[in-house]
């Protein structure tokens, strides 16, 4: 484990800012802790990945607008996802474009969604970087402050090899079974 957060610690920065132009959660965490053991700068890693998780997210609204026959493609795939994204933009306003950020599989549906819609990109990018602020600080405090508590849980983890793949099949499952339940027919 200690070569693994040497590793981290020496390119943590590069990769905080490649894993956060997609998602970034376990990047940001994992950097957490690093700050919280000195080896990183919180700061700066929350920075990184605000600034990381603007630009993909404006990047797949910009390939949905601009870029939809090609898109098409990939979106034929999850129309039901697609389809709640928009029910949800309806329903809950552009306030879905903040707390998306925290919801596992609509983190990339909304934007490519909006991109989709007439929706002004500048008043996207405004709820987007509030979105990813909040979700940059949230996420980077949270980490700094539990990173003892996640290490111990991680040595527990290591130590007893069958608690990963079960944690991971009850989180899984609790998400495909809530997407699942939102998007179903009626």
């Amino acid at each position: 484990m200690q070569d693994m957060l040497n590793n981290l610690a020496t390119y943590g920065y590069i990769v905080v800012f490649i894993y956060s132009l997609g998602g970034g959660f376990l990047a940001l965490l994992v950097a957490g802790v690093l700050s919280s053991q000195g080896k990183m700068d919180l700061s700066l890693s929350i920075s990184i990945a605000f600034i990381a998780n603007v630009i993909g997210d404006s990047l797949l609204f910009y390939m949905s607008r601009y870029h939809k026959r090609e898109m098409m493609e990939y979106l034929r795939k999850h129309r039901r996802k697609l389809a709640f994204s928009h029910l949800l933009l309806k329903r809950r306003g552009s306030w879905i474009i903040v707390i998306k950020k925290f919801i596992y599989g609509l983190k990339t549906l909304v934007p490519l969604a909006v991109g989709l819609t007439k929706y002004s990109f500048w008043k996207f990018s405004a709820y987007n970087a509030l979105g990813a602020a909040f979700w940059a600080l949230m996420i980077g405090e949270m980490s700094y402050l539990f990173g003892g508590a996640l290490i111990k849980g991680y040595d527990l983890i290591s130590d007893k090899p069958y608690l990963a793949p079960l944690m991971l099949i009850i989180v899984g499952g609790s998400v495909w079974f809530y997407l699942s339940a939102a998007t179903k027919k009626r």
